[in-house]
């Protein structure tokens, strides 16, 4: 399995206080059959000010770590990208990383308020050549009045992200019911772990991908968790892996590249 998604980097953001806790997270992600991890701390400004070459060298530290730890976990580089102005530019410069230096990022929009003009800001993403993965929308507090939102964002090329531990009830009864129902009606591309510590929210994917079972079948939960994570680190073009099933239902009428995504058809 592969996780895109967590805060295992020591002392940048909200995730790993210090390299103990660091490699306690390594440790229950292999035992949980995690081979390669993304660290992806807070692009947050005014709070975490982190960017794309401070990542890749702490990246690149924690791995010496964990090799000289005995820690069969590999690592990869990524950001939880808040929304900004200058986002196509950051991508561009390399000063926002994205996942494994490919086409995809993970985009976290704001938690307890929906952001102006968040289609917009996708389909210029999306046009610039990036696609986002937009992280935890199941766990929004205003997904219920912008559910539709997301489904267009994923019918028109973004990716949506749920976090394994929706799927279980570890993040209440409200997330776990958008969680599953992004998931039974074909939306959801990828789980993750989002995972932030040891003991509170620690790197478990296994559980996500069993819960997904119930909903969309064991390949389908494979591809969840390893082949379309799998697609990323190795910048595959999205129509070259296989949709996830809300999407598949979905074809454009006319697209060059990622310069033009338009007119969609309803689902059938």
């Amino acid at each position: 399995m592969i996780d895109l998604h967590a805060h295992l980097l020591p002392g940048v953001d909200d995730g790993a206080p210090d390299l103990a806790t660091a490699l306690a997270m390594a440790r229950i992600a292999v035992a949980d059959g995690i081979e390669v991890m993304a660290c992806t701390p807070h692009i947050y400004p005014g709070m975490y000010e982190n960017c794309g070459p401070a990542i890749r060298q702490a990246v690149t530290a924690l791995q010496t770590d964990l090799d000289e730890a005995g820690i069969a976990l590999r690592l990869t580089l990524g950001a939880d990208t808040h929304i900004a102005p200058d986002l196509v530019a950051g991508l561009r410069s390399g000063r926002v990383p994205t996942l494994s230096d490919s086409r995809y990022f993970l985009l976290e929009p704001p938690h307890h308020v929906a952001p102006p003009r968040l289609e917009e800001t996708v389909f210029n993403l999306l046009t610039a050549g990036y696609i986002p993965v937009i992280t935890h929308p199941e766990r929004l507090s205003w997904i219920e009045d912008q559910y539709q939102v997301f489904v267009e964002l994923a019918r028109k090329g973004a990716w949506l992200q749920v976090t394994a531990g929706s799927l279980t009830g570890r993040f209440g009864v409200a997330a776990r019911y958008w969680g599953e129902r992004l998931l039974d009606e074909g939306w959801v591309h990828i789980l993750a772990t989002d995972a932030h510590g040891a003991n509170r929210r620690p790197p478990l994917l296994a559980e996500g991908r069993h819960a997904a079972e119930a909903w969309v079948g064991a390949d389908e939960a494979y591809r969840l968790v390893d082949t379309r994570p799998r697609g990323i680190l190795a910048n595959s073009e999205p129509e070259s892996l296989i949709a996830a099933p809300g999407v598949a239902t979905v074809a454009p009428t006319v697209r060059r590249g990622w310069s033009l995504i338009a007119n969609w058809f309803d689902r059938r």
